[in-house]
Formats: C-alpha cells, sequence, structure tokens
C-alpha cells in the first residue's frame, strides 16, 4: 500500500501498526513483563511507572501495559513532499489474550496495538486517522485496519508532451480505509490473508492548464481494491528487529465490479532480513519491488521510498529498491544506526536499463523507550542528491 495513501496514512499517525510474531518467553526483551504487567495493578506513582526498575532508565514499559496508558507520539514532520510539519498521537498497547495451553508452551503472543492521530504541515496538508492491529486466538488470526480523512498537496513530475521534466502541484481531499484479515497455516510462520482499499478523493491540480499532460482517467473519484497477502515471518519483533525475516507478496485488483472508476492493479513484494552481528551489532537487510499494471491513476503509481528521497519524485508503473541499515548497540539502551540505499523508477518513462539510480544515505540514533516491548525511539538525518530530511522514528522505520 505504499504510494501516496500510506504516506497520508503517516502523517496521521507517524507508527506501524505492525505487532511483532510469536516469541518464545523470556526473562528479558519483547513481552517478558505482559502477563505480570496484565495481571498486577500498579501500586507505584506515576513517576516510578515511568522507569525501568531493572536499570532505573526512562521506560515507558509499565506504563504502557500495567497502567494501560498511552504513548503519546508527538509527529515531527520533515518530508519534503509536503514541507515540515507536527501533530501528535495516542498509541495503546494492550496484551492479547492467551490459551492456557499457549501458555505452557512457552509463547509469547504479539500485543494488540491501537491509536488515533492527527497532523498538518505547513503547504495546507492534513490528515487524521484511526488505525490498529489485533490478534486472536493465539496470533491465529490477525486484523489491522485504519480509516482516515485527508487532504494532501503533493507534486507529480511529468515530462510532459513536449518539454522537459516539470513539476506540477496537485490536491487530494477525502477519506480512506484499509482492511486486512490473515491466517496462520499450522505451526508455520506463515500467514495467508486478504485485504481490501477504498478511496473516496477528489483531485485538482493547481494550475488546470496542466491538465493537458494527462490522460481524462488519471483523475478518478473512487478507487476500490482487492486481493491476497501471502507473509513469511520469523522476526523476533517488528517493532525494532534484531533477527528474522520478514518476506510478504501483495496484490490489490481494482475494478468497476468491487467500486472503483478504473481498473489497474498494484502488486509489492519485499524482504527484510535481520541478521545479528556478535552481541552489539544488528544487520538489516531490504528488498522491495513495487508495480502498477493498467489504468492506474497518476497519483497511485508507486514511488521511490527510501529516506532521504522526497516522496513522488521519483514515480514510475515500476520502482525497485535495496537497502541496508547497520545498528549498534552502544549500550543497553542507547544505539546508533548507519544506513544506505539504492531505487530506480521505470516503467512509462524509462525501461530498466536506461532508468537513473537514486542513492541515499544516513545516520541516526535509538533509545529503547519501551523493554517489555522492545520498542525503540531516535531520530534520522537523510540525504540524497537532491533533497535531505531528519525523521522521528518510532520503531523499525521500513515498513
Amino acid at each position: 500500500m505504499r504510494n501516496v495513501f500510506p504516506l497520508l496514512l503517516g502523517l496521521g499517525m507517524m507508527v506501524a501498526f505492525a505487532a511483532p510474531s510469536s516469541a518464545r518467553a523470556a526473562t528479558d526483551g519483547p513481552y517478558a513483563d505482559q502477563a505480570s504487567a496484565k495481571d498486577a495493578p500498579p501500586k507505584e506513582t506515576f513517576w516510578q511507572l515511568l522507569h525501568d526498575p531493572q536499570d532505573h532508565a526512562i521506560d515507558m514499559s509499565r506504563w504502557l501495559l500495567q497502567h494501560k496508558g498511552a504513548l503519546i507520539v508527538p509527529i515531527i514532520i520533515t518530508e519534503p513532499a509536503v514541507g515540515n510539519g507536527g501533530g501528535a498521537s495516542a498509541v495503546f498497547f494492550r496484551p492479547a489474550t492467551q490459551s492456557e495451553e499457549s501458555k505452557a508452551k512457552g509463547e509469547r503472543i504479539p500485543p494488540n496495538i491501537y491509536g488515533f492521530g492527527a497532523a498538518k504541515t505547513q503547504n495546507g496538508t492534513y490528515g487524521a486517522v484511526a488505525a490498529g492491529e489485533f490478534h486472536f486466538r493465539d496470533d491465529r488470526w490477525r486484523y489491522k485496519g485504519a480509516v482516515g480523512k485527508v487532504s494532501a498537496n503533493l507534486d507529480f513530475y511529468s515530462k510532459g508532451l513536449f518539454v522537459g521534466p516539470r513539476k506540477i502541484g496537485y490536491n487530494l481531499d477525502g477519506w480512506f480505509s484499509f482492511q486486512q484479515v490473515q491466517y496462520k497455516l499450522g505451526d508455520m510462520p506463515l500467514y495467508v490473508g486478504a485485504r481490501w482499499l477504498y478511496i473516496d478523493l477528489n483531485s485538482s491540480l493547481n494550475v488546470e492548464g496542466n491538465r493537458q499532460f494527462f490522460k481524462p482517467r488519471d483523475f478518478p473519484t473512487k478507487a476500490s481494491g482487492a486481493g491476497p497477502v501471502l507473509e513469511i515471518d520469523t522476526r523476533d519483533n517488528t517493532l525494532t528487529p534484531s533477527r528474522g525475516v520478514l518476506a510478504t507478496l501483495e496484490g490489490t485488483l481494482y475494478g468497476p465490479g468491487i467500486g472503483s472508476d478504473n481498473t489497474f492493479q498494484a502488486w509489492r513484494t519485499h524482504v527484510l532480513d535481520y541478521i545479528p552481528l556478535g552481541p552489539r551489532f544488528v544487520l538489516g537487510l531490504r528488498a522491495d519491488y513495487r508495480t502498477a499494471p493498467g489504468d492506474t491513476p497518476f497519483f497511485q503509481l508507486p514511488s521511490i521510498d527510501l529516506r532521504g528521497i522526497s516522496y513522488g519524485r521519483y514515480q514510475d508503473r515500476s520502482v525497485g529498491m535495496v537497502e541496508a541499515e547497520l545498528r549498534w548497540n552502544v549500550t543497553k539502551r542507547w544505539a546508533a544506526v548507519a544506513f544506505g540505499g539504492a531505487g530506480r523508477a521505470w516503467g512509462r518513462r524509462n525501461s530498466f536499463d536506461d532508468a537513473p539510480t537514486e542513492t541515499t544515505k544516513g545516520v541516526g540514533f535509538r533509545y529503547l523507550i519501551a523493554r517489555a516491548l522492545g520498542l525503540y525511539a531516535g531520530v534520522d538525518w537523510a540525504w540524497a542528491r537532491d533533497d535531505h530530511a531528519w525523521y522521528l522514528q518510532i520503531g523499525s522505520a521500513w515498513r
């Protein structure tokens, strides 16, 4: 779903609702404190709840799981596509219901995560969203969904008919809904499911004279698509993974039969691999391919999605990206990251061989803000050939 709409969703939340896969019980680390946190009522003061009794460092675990408080996330937006801006979101973490049989096996079920948020940027873009992910029957079933209202002022980069590259401003205003259900097959880390994305938007150009560079069907009002999801997930924790693999194939097929104005498809396959290198280093590797064949509206074409590149700057029928990130756990709480990536966009303008390769690089830091959840937060600074930006990260930067 990473075209314009996940960008808009991010304006409202800036938090990933992708809960960790099941893991064995542990005395430290992700979900270690869920059972006791759920059963024992808090007796400490608010200030005590914000500290970890193990190392006395600032930690949100007991506030989120035991006191059932919210993680208030300030949304600081520096996305070049929409300009600087800000907002806030409230995210709640709740232990999922777990059977006695599952507990006896030493399994830990990922927490349910839900919340809401809103944000606005200096170019007039704003968004509000409510979203969540829930786990049922010992994580046999997973559900995630989101609904939101957006008004986004973005740029589309077109070569035009007879001139060179042209930046064309446009606005999208309306509602969207995303729903997805998955089922785990046996004891394998394999989930199969279905997804549905519905979008009801009014699209307009800042300068009507630029309409000559588009087709009439580039401006649909409704896009409704459904399709399959196949996912293999062996990560120890998807909030901030330290080992394991996520491999996903997802498709969304749009057509009049399910309420869409246009007929087209959107496919994405990506692999994330997290490799521990000794006790202090974690190497993350990412490969991501997206394509949208058919009568695809211009604002739903895939775009190169790398930190440091403005959204929509390199957009075409297909995009491919690779990225690597090295995390150095300097202490038990603090970590430093360095990352770099490359991507190409091709299809309507260039063949794959003729498309230029765009590269990015950056650095950042992380703090373990909730030890029981394995949740890190921090800041990244990234730059590319034409852009640079910094990002507030809650959990993994990869979605």
